[in-house]
């Protein structure tokens, strides 16, 4: 039997200009919304911290200092 990786979340390494597969899946959630992001949509994320966001906005929020948020 083969198996699927259809709403199945994904386990991503995030590297400065793309992302390596750790685990299979079709997504990955949002660090800050939960959101399920399609993994051919996912285009921001943290290389520090190893996250990821849905849109820009979300992204930069994440990055800004505790006091600012």
């Amino acid at each position: 039997m083969l198996m699927s990786n259809r709403n199945k979340v994904a386990k991503l390494h995030y590297m400065p200009n793309g992302f390596r597969p750790l685990s299979a899946g079709d997504h990955v959630l949002c660090a800050v919304t939960s959101e399920a992001i399609p993994l051919d949509e996912l285009r921001y994320w943290s290389v520090e911290k190893q996250e990821p966001y849905a849109t820009a906005q979300i992204s930069a929020r994440a990055h800004l200092p505790e006091s600012e948020q």
